[in-house]
């Protein structure tokens, strides 16, 4: 990362007066190293900065990203963190969405659990904060969002999640509540163990959804098996016949991509399948009344 950049984002902060942690400034350990194909999208006609949003008498901070002058209120878009948490390319891709016109908020989920950045390796980030985050909390946490987004310039009739890895299984998660009209989930898992803090996955919950999924995996994902993206397509279809979200959900399994193909900060990073999920998101959004 250039010496202009890193000074950019100090100064950032300093005129971000909200929230002590610096949400969105610099890559988790456990992430690195940063590749040069890492995606900076500069601050120029946005606002932005870390917000604390209440969840009953807990304050949750938040990255959010959008328009300096908006007229009216904004498309929330709810975006999602990998186990890394709010990290540099979270916030930049709240602020790539921001460009477009949304109010985009990067929750930072795991701050109860602790911060990702205190740990070196995905295993221990898993055990001692995937784990320890329940679905249940999460989702509470993301209606808090959005009653916030709400009070704050958004337009609750056009609320979009996305999510990737860890938060694409949110977004399917999500995609049961009935503020949420769309989701795009970036290689989510859909199934697992079941635990107390994990007691559903999204192949037990295609009946419940309330709005529709797109779903964007890789065939050469070699944490998420094309069988059970394949239970995945099952349960939705066996959903359809009574549930409209389930069969308007769409997956999307781009060969040879692997896990993380959208992370440009990643070695992982698939310029082409990026490109089209991308735009296949936002076709997404538009089309089911988000944007």
């Amino acid at each position: 990362m250039s010496k202009e950049i890193q000074n950019s984002r100090r100064n950032f902060m300093k005129t971000s007066a909200i929230g002590a942690t610096a949400l969105g400034v610099g890559f988790v350990a456990a992430s690195e190293p940063v590749m040069a194909a890492a995606i900076e999208t500069d601050f120029k006609g946005l606002k932005v900065g870390e917000q604390m949003i209440p969840v009953g008498s807990f304050q949750m901070p938040a990255y959010v990203s959008r328009p300096e002058k908006a007229k009216g209120a904004l498309p929330i878009v709810i975006v999602v963190s990998e186990i890394f948490g709010v990290h540099e390319y979270i916030a930049d891709v709240t602020r790539r969405f921001a460009k477009l016109g949304y109010l985009a908020i990067a929750p930072e989920f795991f701050t109860r659990a602790g911060d990702p950045n205190t740990y070196g390796t995905v295993a221990e980030i898993q055990q001692n904060i995937v784990a320890k985050t329940p679905d249940s909390q999460v989702l509470n946490d993301l209606q808090a969002a959005l009653v916030w987004a709400g009070k704050n310039g958004g337009d609750l009739k056009k609320v979009g999640v996305t999510g990737f890895c860890w938060g694409g299984r949110i977004t399917w998660l999500s995609a049961t509540l009935p503020q949420v009209r769309a989701g795009v989930a970036w290689y989510g898992r859909v199934i697992g163990e079941k635990t107390e803090n994990s007691p559903r996955h999204p192949v037990d919950i295609a009946a419940d959804l309330k709005a529709p999924v797109l779903g964007l995996y890789g065939a050469a994902d070699t944490g998420i098996s094309l069988e059970s993206v394949e239970q995945m397509r099952t349960a939705l279809a066996q959903a359809a016949p009574k549930n409209p979200a389930a069969k308007a959900s769409i997956i999307e399994v781009y060969p040879d991509a692997p896990h993380a193909f959208h992370a440009d900060y990643r070695a992982t990073y698939r310029e082409g399948p990026a490109k089209d999920g991308w735009e296949k998101c936002l076709a997404w959004f538009k089309k089911n009344g988000v944007a």
